[in-house]
């Protein structure tokens, strides 16, 4: 698979990321209108460099990625992880979803919190998840991508119980938050599993493009460990995409404002799941193709 270098992907999470700072320091200095003009600005201007860099994957062959490698973050043989984004024909339809929908839902959350005064405060959470969840799909391994999974898990349960001082709210935000954990502690135990084992067959990696790789192999060599590693995922992926039996935070998380429910329960966060599975789909198919 080709590799096309470029920086333009780490200013897809940076731009929110920057704007939930800005949002939390007007909340703190009580400057809502900056809030509710700085929020949707840093999306809008994510999805149009969103637009640039599918471009200019479009430009390249069918099997090329754009990689834009920021720096190397862990460093202990035989561990090596880079803090890197990737998009490839998978994660460019995930980030103009994204930016594109996200955008959309700042735009309508302008009118919707104008009479709140919490307002910028809720807007540093929404751009801190929108920064959180393209940290999560452009992730080019599966520990960049568990900083978003966290991150997003974070913002649940800020914006579900937004209005905290209502104990219905607040308890509806714990749920959603202890739900996710749950996940996690499976996704965190298949992804060191995967990684011990990946050892056996002379790559000890957590690259998603080496783990689709010598999934093969792995398979061959110990099928059942491919299948507990793909059930902990599976489970960690039914935390945040609400699935059974994990499924029980998302009825009550309707008690955050409605723009929360748009943006995380039916647009991007309950999506996590099945893109995490889907960029994984080798892995999980390998076990099969060796019958």
């Amino acid at each position: 698979m080709a590799e096309a270098q470029t920086a333009l992907l780490r200013l897809i999470p940076l731009l929110p990321l920057l704007g939930s700072v800005i949002c939390m320091a007007a909340a703190a200095a009580g400057r809502r209108a900056v809030a509710r003009t700085v929020a949707p600005a840093s999306v809008f201007l994510a999805f149009l460099v969103s637009l640039a860099a599918v471009r200019q994957l479009w430009g390249l062959d069918a099997n090329a990625v754009l990689v834009d490698r920021v720096y190397t973050w862990i460093q202990i043989a035989p561990l090596s992880i880079d803090l890197a984004f990737v998009v490839d024909r998978l994660a460019s339809v995930m980030i103009l979803i994204v930016t594109g929908v996200g955008f959309l839902i700042h735009v309508y959350s302008v009118g919707y919190m104008h009479d709140d005064p919490d307002e910028a405060r809720f807007f540093a959470y929404l751009n801190l998840f929108m920064a959180s969840m393209l940290v999560l799909v452009l992730g080019e391994s599966l520990p960049v991508l568990f900083i978003g999974w966290e991150g997003v898990g974070l913002c649940s349960y800020l914006l579900i119980g937004f209005w905290y001082k209502d104990l219905v709210n607040a308890d509806a935000g714990q749920k959603a938050f202890i739900a996710n954990r749950v996940g996690d502690a499976a996704f965190l135990i298949g992804m060191f599993l995967l990684f011990w084992s990946l050892g056996d067959v002379g790559g000890a990696t957590l690259r998603f493009s080496e783990v689709n790789r010598l999934a093969p192999a792995l398979a061959q060599a110990a099928p059942g460990v491919v299948t507990a590693v793909c059930l902990l995922l599976l489970a960690g992926a039914t935390g945040k995409s609400a699935q059974i039996p994990l499924y029980v935070w998302l009825p009550d998380a309707m008690a955050g404002p409605t723009p929360v429910s748009a943006l995380i329960h039916a647009a991007t966060m309950v999506t996590a799941g099945v893109y995490m599975m889907a960029r994984l789909s080798p892995l999980a198919v390998a076990p099969n193709q060796q019958r």
